[in-house]
């Protein structure tokens, strides 16, 4: 079998069929090149020679479903991930964040949380983060408490601090996390106004009233009719003038919202709703 056999695509669409049905959860409109790898090495997990056959454990074991959302979704992630936009959010995104009494911020497709406490740490430091709440959604329940415990494996460190001083960063990564066992854990204090939730692109609706979105690296793994879903989600829910940052391979330019923000840094996939 190859990832172009006409029957194996065949029974993704079954597959994304059934579980939509069954769990109501939309992949239909997620890459279907990306998802045929996945599937390819779900089926060398769970043993079974066709998608069938994993369809089969999906739709009647729960609990294969539940270990599946990881091969549904990509969950790769890092602290201050391309600090350059971190370094822009600080520079153009916290000055405007400051003009209001109170905000909140979406970090949509949260994964296991490192951009979430990237951004808890910066807003900590620029005198936000008490004044903000955070949203941070994903569709994996795995992936949602990994987040929460904020515990990362400590050899991942080092590369997350010298993103975190790339970004701008005014202290040491190290003055937030304590390192015990092998892994770093963050401080609570960080998470006190973070709140964690459920939240389907494909499916749920917005979070009213958000002042800064940061969705990255998600939207390339959807097709297009799903991207523009998620974009006009995002632009539903933002205050006027708030801000949209996205992954540095994704772009508005395709999407039908492009004439409704601006880009605030060449560059950076930093928008701001018009």
């Amino acid at each position: 079998m190859t990832r172009v056999d006409p029957d194996f695509d065949i029974e993704l669409k079954l597959l994304l069929e059934g579980v939509y049905l069954k769990y109501q959860h939309d992949f239909r409109q997620y890459s279907v090149a990306s998802l045929r790898r996945r599937m390819l090495i779900a089926m060398e997990r769970f043993g079974c020679s066709t998608l069938s056959q994993l369809q089969d454990r999906v739709l009647h074991e729960p609990d294969v479903f539940a270990q599946m959302l990881r091969y549904f979704t990509i969950q790769v992630s890092e602290m201050f991930r391309d600090p350059s936009y971190f370094q822009a959010v600080r520079e153009h995104v916290v000055p405007a964040l400051q003009t209001y009494p109170s905000c909140k911020l979406w970090v949509a497709g949260c994964s296991t949380g490192e951009e979430v406490w990237s951004l808890a740490i910066l807003l900590e430091e620029e005198g936000l983060l008490d004044r903000t709440t955070v949203y941070a959604t994903d569709i994996n329940p795995e992936s949602l408490k990994v987040a929460e415990a904020g515990v990362y494996a400590l050899d991942r460190m080092a590369k997350f601090s010298a993103n975190y001083l790339t970004a701008g960063g005014k202290g040491s990564l190290s003055d937030y996390y304590t390192a015990a066992y092998g892994s770093a854990l963050f401080q609570h204090r960080l998470k006190r106004k973070i709140v964690f939730a459920d939240h389907s692109l494909s499916t749920d609706s917005v979070f009213s009233e958000t002042h800064f979105v940061s969705c990255r690296n998600v939207l390339i793994y959807f097709k297009q009719e799903l991207q523009d879903r998620a974009i006009g989600l995002f632009h539903d829910s933002l205050v006027h003038r708030g801000f949209l940052g996205l992954g540095a391979r994704e772009s508005l330019r395709l999407t039908s919202f492009g004439d409704r923000f601006r880009e605030v840094v060449p560059g950076e996939r930093l928008y701001q709703r018009l």
